[in-house]
């Protein structure tokens, strides 16, 4: 029987299940109907589409939801809860961007809607997927370093895709809980996956150092289009050069007036761009955290300790940022990839250090994101390693980034459910 799909949010995070089930998942099911604050964004879609599709506002999704088997959520993060809430309410099954909401009210009203209703919500953490991140789990799941003691996990995001945050919607907390919770809870997720433990106790302090206004740098102008050091600012981003973000977008902006390339250091940056968060399991594992947002480099590199040895995933993503890919991504050459990479070594006591071979495969993320979409659309089959996440899993991740930002305001630690999915303190 074939899915009828409707999609609530359609901007960029939305056309790669777009894409999917206009092309080899087709046979899955159609796409019955969209929903967005914004028709030009929509108009694209349905251009994408290939025929015409019903279209609805936030105030119709009612109507939306009478069309449809299952929805896709891809909207703005603070409006996650609302759609997925009412979308299980309605009988329907459900397929949400990360990170599943941002605070634990959310969390709350999504676990009630999920354990009432029949539908079954499925968080799409594709990193699970990555090749890499799965050979990890595997050398961890076969007790190659016994039993895990601690893990040390090092992210840096650079100047195109860090800085990138800090001109959308992104760059004010109230829309997306800041990045420990709309960043780091693919990275909190892996580790609890990793671990297949709960997390119990949590500290962090976090704070703003380069973005927004934490330095002086005189005048700036309020967005890229129209800005003098356009074309020659490597911070002031050039929407109108990427054909796809300047129909979403750019097209779209007198609608409903979403300006897309603020200034990164304007005013209105209320998340941080510099964290380091300390994790306690129920396993009595420890995860020591760092998230930085204005690196020279994009990769991330994780350790972990065990009682037989140790684990150690290296991942060079970009090696380095030309001024000219963060002024134009979409001009980007290929001399700044010179030295990416990724390396996997298992060191064993009293044994040499063994490379593991990452098998990768077709499409984004080594094959991963092919995985993630087998399992979305055609539903899970018998996978070892667990990588299919439910609302259970969206929750713990999303609690972890909720109680960091929590320790990092009240300077106390945050204590969780022995499960991990409630906050009990803080």
């Amino acid at each position: 029987m074939s899915t009828r799909y409707a999609f609530v949010g359609l901007g960029h995070r939305a056309q790669m299940y777009v894409d999917a089930l206009l092309g080899d998942w087709r046979d899955t099911g159609t796409i019955a109907g969209l929903c967005d604050t914004n028709q030009t964004r929509m108009n694209y879609y349905v251009e994408r589409i290939g025929h015409q599709v019903p279209c609805f506002g936030p105030d119709e999704f009612g109507k939306l939801l009478e069309l449809a088997d299952a929805v896709v959520v891809t909207t703005m993060d603070a409006t996650h809860a609302r759609y997925v809430v009412a979308a299980l309410d309605a009988g329907l099954d459900v397929i949400v961007e990360k990170p599943l909401t941002i605070d634990a009210e959310g969390c709350e009203a999504i676990a009630a809607a999920a354990e009432r209703n029949p539908g079954k919500l499925v968080v799409t953490f594709n990193y699970r997927y990555s090749p890499r991140n799965s050979a990890v789990k595997k050398l961890i799941s076969e007790g190659a370093i016994g039993e895990v003691t601690s893990v040390h996990f090092d992210w840096a995001l650079d100047t195109i895709h860090g800085a990138d945050y800090f001109r959308r919607w992104h760059r004010d907390k109230v829309n997306s809980g800041g990045l420990l919770v709309h960043k780091s809870t693919h990275h909190f997720d892996l580790v609890n996956w990793w671990l297949a433990a709960a997390p119990e106790l949590v500290f962090a302090q976090t704070d703003l150092r380069f973005y927004g206004q934490a330095l002086p740098r005189g005048p700036r102008p309020a967005r890229g289009q129209g800005a003098p050091g356009l074309g020659t600012d490597p911070f002031i981003f050039d929407i109108s050069t990427d054909e796809r973000l300047k129909r979403l977008y750019l097209d779209a902006e007198h609608e409903d007036g979403y300006i897309r390339d603020q200034d990164v250091f304007g005013p209105g940056v209320t998340i941080d761009d510099n964290m380091s968060v300390l994790v306690r399991y129920a396993n009595r594992a420890m995860l020591t955290y760092s998230l930085t947002a204005h690196a020279p480099y994009e990769g991330y590199r994780v350790v972990f300790n065990g009682t037989e040895g140790r684990i150690e995933l290296d991942v060079n993503e970009r090696p380095w940022t030309p001024e000219h890919a963060a002024i134009d991504p979409s001009a980007a050459g290929k001399e700044h990839m010179a030295g990416a990479g990724e390396k996997l070594v298992l060191h064993q006591h009293w044994k040499e250090p063994e490379e593991i071979v990452i098998e990768q495969g077709e499409g984004g993320h080594g094959g991963g994101d092919r995985l993630l979409l087998d399992d979305v659309f055609r539903g899970p089959g018998d996978d070892p390693l667990g990588r299919p996440a439910g609302y259970r899993d969206g929750i713990r991740s999303v609690l972890v980034g909720v109680a960091a930002t929590r320790s990092a305001t009240t300077g106390t630690p945050v204590r969780l459910a022995a499960d991990g999915t409630r906050l009990v303190g803080g």
